[in-house]
């Protein structure tokens, strides 16, 4: 694999497993608003895509009813949610290890910029030089936001990857005109072949992995 001088990681399914607390705040935003109990199939479509985007789909409501959905989810997941979570099994020594071998470390997110940076204070080492997530309208898009991350850092694009679990993370990377790393432990993307429907540079199924590809 040739040489990178900057490393993005998507956050959720890529550096923890944060369904419980988006889990969590699903279901208190729809008490909240009177909608029906989501089921496990429906809590799952929460994981990854823009929170506006998956409240308007799934529940069929107008603006108005997006941003008050939005806004009971919040209420929750800025209380208890956002804590709710668990880094994958090895990403501390991960992170430490990258940042030792001279790696410039960011993270692009769909996770409301400030719960995204709340997240990565409390649950995983202080490694990270540059972290930015969605707008509170959930207007970037996930190339908007590498385009961010891309631009703090200082980072030449060809010396830049992304990691991340999903094909939002596959086509933000391929907009953005980075280069991507599946990973299959997360919520996204389950088996090699998924991966490979986009354009990658590696797929990895653990942390572990993840080390060897970087030679770390």
């Amino acid at each position: 694999m040739k040489k990178y001088k900057a490393i993005l990681f998507d956050l959720d399914g890529t550096l923890a497993n944060t369904c419980e607390g988006v889990y969590a705040s699903v279901r208190y935003a729809a008490e909240k608003e009177g909608f029906p109990e989501a089921d496990d199939a429906l809590l799952k479509k929460f994981i990854g895509p823009p929170l506006h985007q998956t409240f308007r789909t799934e529940y069929g409501l107008s603006e108005e009813g997006v941003d008050r959905a939005v806004a009971s989810f919040r209420e929750f997941y800025g209380r208890e949610g956002v804590y709710m979570c668990t880094p994958y099994e090895g990403m501390d020594k991960l992170l430490i290890s990258l940042k030792s071998a001279g790696y410039k470390i960011g993270t692009a997110t769909y996770k409301r910029e400030d719960y995204a940076k709340a997240l990565l204070k409390k649950k995983l080492p202080d490694v990270f030089d540059v972290i930015h997530g969605a707008d509170p309208e959930g207007k970037l898009t996930k190339a908007d936001i590498v385009e961010m991350v891309i631009s703090e850092l200082g980072a030449d694009r060809a010396e830049t990857v992304l990691i991340g679990d999903s094909f939002y993370d596959a086509e933000g990377a391929a907009a953005a005109g980075v280069d991507f790393i599946a990973v299959t432990y997360g919520f996204g993307f389950k088996t090699n072949a998924d991966a490979a429907k986009y354009p990658t540079v590696g797929c990895c199924g653990s942390t572990g992995e993840l080390a060897e590809l970087f030679g770390i």
